[in-house]
């Protein structure tokens, strides 16, 4: 009889798929014999996982993944791809995807809600490869995504109220689809999505001191290398 994670199949339509398994192949033929792989999320994300699977059975590699999410952490379960965390190891590098990217390779990520793991992940890492569709690639955050902000559920008014004083114009408590009532993370929080008047350099470091803040989507000043998938 089959297991769930033996039939596991990706949740959603993966859109540009011929673009994103190009940008996919070339994530694959970077990894190494021993590579300790940081692992984001999102649907290009798996269809790297899918190409370097491939590589591990035909070539024999040995290969740690350290994943961002319960729902990576079952693909590359269901995959054959080893897990490890970081009380054992460091990522050598690690790839994810991103909402959005501006031209200065500043990010929005977090409509997965895993963006805590993520930005430690990439803090963690010596290297990093963001992959997204041309689609992602905007004049300026905040353009088509607002910043999701992880919080402590009892400092829900707190947060909104510090985040006012920011020039947050827009503070939505994010409803989940599967399940009645918020979104919950994987740490157990709440997540605020909100737009703000101006997205600054220094805003990401002020949100994350507000007491009551776990982390925030926006990646800025970061060492990325971004690849991008163009749509055919």
């Amino acid at each position: 009889m089959d297991s769930l994670i033996s039939t596991l199949e990706w949740s959603s339509p993966i859109i540009n798929p011929a673009g994103k398994q190009k940008v996919a192949q070339q994530i694959a033929q970077k990894v190494k014999d021993g590579d300790v792989l940081g692992v984001g999320s999102g649907s290009t994300v798996y269809m790297a996982l899918l190409a370097i699977s491939e590589r591990i059975k035909t070539e024999g590699l040995n290969v740690l993944a350290i994943p961002t999410s319960i729902e990576i952490s079952m693909f590359c379960s269901k995959l054959g791809i080893p897990l490890t965390t970081l009380f054992e190891h460091t990522p050598n590098w690690l790839f994810d995807g991103a909402d959005e990217v501006d031209p200065n390779n500043g990010l929005i990520k977090g409509r997965g809600g895993a963006m805590f793991k993520e930005k430690l992940l990439i803090s963690s890492s010596p290297l990093n490869y963001i992959i997204v569709d041309d689609s992602k690639l905007v004049p300026k955050l905040g353009t088509n995504f607002p910043v999701p902000i992880e919080v402590f559920a009892q400092a829900l008014l707190h947060v909104e109220a510090e985040l006012k004083k920011l020039g947050a114009n827009s503070i939505v408590l994010r409803p989940a689809k599967g399940k009645d009532g918020p979104v919950i993370t994987e740490n157990g929080n709440l997540i605020l999505d909100c737009y703000f008047k101006e997205m600054n350099n220094g805003l990401e470091k002020n949100i994350k001191a507000i007491t009551g803040v776990i982390e925030s989507g926006l990646f800025i000043g970061y060492d990325l290398q971004i690849i991008t998938a163009e749509n055919n």
